[in-house]
């Protein structure tokens, strides 16, 4: 207590929060709880299923480099033709100085095809260009010249 008989709390204060952030930190501890219930080996397919866990994970083959590179310069062409502005340089997208080379010419083409022909039509564009450019970039097995050997 102080002098006078007033507390050391002082008056009562509103704390303001983002509801996305208290969202986040209220479901956080329940997925967090979630996550990892299941022992190695334990099923995991939930009521009524049978699949062992370990069999989940090795149905599908790895992907390939050309299929890494399709799929991450088509997500980040949908995403910057919708205007999302991605955070930092290209490799915080995680693509490399080629892949972000393909990106920016696939972008620019859906951009003109979407103002004439439509989202459908530039998202046939984005498939189309990106896996042919993704393909033929790696249709010798990946960059293997230069300081990146």
């Amino acid at each position: 207590m102080r002098r006078g008989g007033a507390s050391w709390a002082g008056p009562a204060r509103r704390v303001r929060c983002a509801p996305g952030l208290l969202a986040l930190a209220l479901t956080l501890p329940l997925t967090a709880a979630a996550v990892g219930c299941a022992s190695p080996g334990e099923e995991t397919g939930g009521p009524g299923t049978s699949a062992p866990a370990s069999a989940s994970r090795t149905a599908q083959p790895p992907l390939t480099g050309a299929e890494l590179c399709t799929s991450a310069v088509s997500y980040w062409a949908r995403q910057m033709l919708a205007g999302v502005t991605p955070y930092g340089d290209y490799q915080s997208m995680g693509l490399s100085n080629r892949q972000y080379d393909i990106l920016r010419e696939v972008v620019h083409a859906a951009r003109a095809v979407a103002r004439t022909q439509g989202p459908s039509a530039a998202d046939r564009l984005i498939d189309r260009r990106v896996g042919a450019s993704c393909a033929a970039d790696h249709r010798d097995g990946g960059p293997t010249e230069g300081p990146w050997q």
